[in-house]
């Protein structure tokens, strides 16, 4: 069955008539879900329901659900969970501990989207942020170690693959030493790369056997002074590839990102022609998401492989006691002085 190399937004809580036209005529691999597409359970379940039928086939449903800052699903419906960073203090205070929030936090997560048909979340960040650099990562991450963030970031993937979830590893091959917000504007590191070597990218090596990664809009001027990982062939394959040995499905970031420049179609194009197996589109305006699906090629051969072996490791979830699980979930950051709402 053809299907394109695009992840698409949609605009609001059901889909509209363009938009079944324009999901049956572009046909992409798959969708992605914001607070403007979610309302209730039922209302989640629908859409996410809606997109399949129309596509004829189980595409991932994606989602950006980390806790803190970034989760596109809370209350009244679903529970808010803690920031990257609470599992850290946690783990700084007893490892075994931090592990065990970090997994139990994500599995909770997973029992969450599963439950409503998202099965892909943008989740576990292992970018490493450093001082002085912007805080669009923040406490989104770990820590600022990178064996710490790769162990808890490992763990948090192995939540969601137990609740029958595919974790995205966000933002290969490192946002966190980006001195701006790559929404706003195209961050430069210029650390050299045997700093980089050890700090950044050290941290997703450990976590290259998860099925899907996210590129970071970010220039490293050390290995590519001119383009941002996204776009960048020598970035994907000397150092997303072969550096860090990671050999699933690249996604990009979103292309409406003001750190790329360029038409949406030179973006799309771009980032294909760099490495990306994917690209993503996520602001749900029809006219830029028909630009860039007429700019992306469908998939095939290599990409192709990798699309279809990380939807194979999609999987019912194991058996769970979701009370249980939540209460366990609750006296561990409450030991470990995190907050969690219900």
């Amino acid at each position: 069955m053809a299907v394109r190399a695009f992840i698409t937004g949609l605009a609001g809580l059901t889909l509209t008539p363009a938009e079944r036209a324009f999901l049956r005529d572009t046909k992409p691999w798959g969708a992605i879900l914001f607070k403007r597409n979610i309302e209730s359970p039922a209302q989640v379940s629908a859409l996410a329901a809606d997109c399949r039928d129309i596509l004829g086939r189980d595409i991932p449903v994606f989602v950006d659900q980390e806790g803190g800052r970034v989760q596109r699903l809370g209350p009244p419906h679903w529970q808010v969970y803690p920031p990257a960073q609470a599992y850290g203090e946690i783990y700084r205070r007893d490892r075994a501990l931090g592990l065990r929030a970090a997994a139990l936090g994500a599995r909770l997560i997973a029992s969450d989207l599963r439950a409503i048909g998202i099965d892909t979340d943008c989740l576990p960040v292992a970018d490493v942020p450093v001082a002085g650099s912007d805080r669009v990562i923040g406490d989104r991450a770990y820590g600022d170690e990178p064996d710490m963030v790769a162990s808890l970031a490992g763990a948090a993937a192995e939540g969601l693959l137990d609740g029958g979830v595919l974790p995205v590893v966000k933002h290969i091959p490192g946002h966190g030493r980006a001195t701006a917000d790559s929404h706003l504007a195209l961050p430069v590191v210029s650390a050299e790369r045997a700093t980089l070597e050890t700090s950044d990218f050290a941290a997703f090596r450990p976590l290259a056997r998860f099925p899907m990664a996210m590129t970071a809009h970010v220039v490293f001027s050390a290995i590519d002074p001119v383009a941002p990982a996204t776009t960048s062939a020598i970035m994907v394959g000397d150092v997303i590839r072969r550096s860090i040995g990671f050999q699933g499905l690249l996604m990009s970031d979103d292309l409406s990102m003001k750190a790329l420049s360029g038409t949406l179609t030179e973006r799309a194009r771009a980032s294909i022609a760099a490495g990306c197996d994917v690209v993503l589109h996520c602001n749900g305006d029809l006219g830029e998401m028909q630009e860039v699906a007429s700019a992306t090629p469908m998939l095939s051969g290599e990409a192709a492989r990798r699309a279809d072996a990380a939807l194979a490791m999609r999987k019912a979830p194991s058996a769970f006691d979701s009370a249980a699980a939540r209460a366990e979930f609750a006296d561990l950051m409450a030991a470990g002085q995190g907050r969690l709402v219900s």
